[in-house]
């Protein structure tokens, strides 16, 4: 069969609306066009402040109660003062004041040692001797001039060891008849349990160990 002709007025309906249709088509691309290239305008959501627990201080341990160091056992020069030949004579004055006396004297126990003197660059002021032929408890307190002598000249130790605060010149012959020939030992930084005796070096005109 032959095509049938299409009327004038349906064919220009026809294209009208083909034309619509692409303008309508081409609008809606380039609006997709332009939303794809359009940045983001909503501003980014900030993040939630958090809660900060302040830091815990690290607890800080205890520390360990330090030991004395054991006694050494030195050989040492030994001799005796009182007030009746100290500096100046007659005083019970010492070149180191501290917790245990301001001035000389003593007991010779541990917690109450009697006064010592020595060159403090050979015992330390304070540092604590014991005499084991008396069994007395020291402390070094005060400097002895003999004593400062002998570290200078040759580094030979030697300890002055107080005998009474009387100022008596017959307390001299007491610090001769104690003073040893030769060397003897002293335990520098003694335990405290050593033994002692309780008898003073010299009282009422006697020497140890008769007093």
């Amino acid at each position: 069969m032959g095509r049938s002709p299409i009327p004038g007025r349906a064919r220009t309906l026809r294209r009208a609306l083909l034309a619509v249709a692409v303008v309508v088509l081409g609008g809606f691309v380039m609006a997709i066009g332009w939303l794809a290239a359009a940045p983001l305008t909503t501003p980014p959501t900030a993040p939630a402040p958090r809660a900060t627990t302040p830091p815990t201080a690290a607890a800080t341990p205890t520390p360990a109660p330090t030991q004395a160091p054991a006694g050494r056992m030195w050989s040492v020069v030994v001799t005796f003062y009182g007030a009746a030949d100290n500096d100046p004579p007659g005083s019970t004055e010492i070149a180191h004041p501290n917790d245990h006396h301001q001035e000389a004297g003593g007991t010779g126990t541990y917690a109450d040692p009697l006064t010592l003197a020595t060159d403090p660059r050979e015992i330390r002021p304070g540092v604590v001797v014991y005499y084991p032929p008396l069994k007395k408890y020291f402390v070094m307190e005060d400097d002895c001039a003999e004593c400062i002598d002998d570290w200078s000249t040759n580094r030979t130790p030697h300890v002055d060891l107080w005998t009474s605060n009387s100022a008596d010149p017959v307390v001299q012959n007491c610090e001769a008849a104690l003073t040893p020939d030769g060397r003897d030992t002293i335990i520098v930084n003694p335990p405290a349990d050593l033994p002692v005796d309780p008898k003073p070096l010299y009282a009422g005109g006697r020497c140890w160990p008769d007093t």
